[in-house]
């Protein structure tokens, strides 16, 4: 469970520069992530650097406030991808059927041949 935490925390990093990017993302948005970037690389910390393991918990509050608060949007922004697998890319050389409705049917008959 925790490997999903990750890989869903790395894609939303990941998705940050698409996000950044796209034009129909307002310019409060796109500040609010150029300020916690600057935050994040600029020697000027609440808390100093020196004071060992307390001195990154700023910067990881304010990330985790950040992903936390655009998590919605930056979902639509994973890797570039909009969510949809290509099939011919992921099952090379397979027949794939798409788009076709379906009942099962063996089941029912089964059940009423039972009673």
């Amino acid at each position: 469970m925790q490997f999903i935490f990750f890989q869903v925390l790395m894609r939303r990093i990941k998705a940050i520069w698409p996000f950044l990017k796209d034009k129909g993302v307002p310019l409060r948005k796109k500040i609010i992530i150029v300020a916690g970037i600057l935050y994040l690389i600029s020697p000027i910390d609440l808390i100093p650097a020196p004071i060992l393991i307390f001195g990154a918990v700023d910067d990881i509050v304010l990330w985790t406030f950040i992903i936390w608060y655009f998590k919605d949007e930056l979902d639509k922004y994973w890797g570039g991808v909009t969510g949809v697998v290509k099939p011919t890319q992921k099952f090379k050389g397979k027949n794939i059927i798409d788009d076709v409705d379906f009942e099962v049917e063996k089941e029912a008959k089964k059940k009423e041949e039972h009673s």
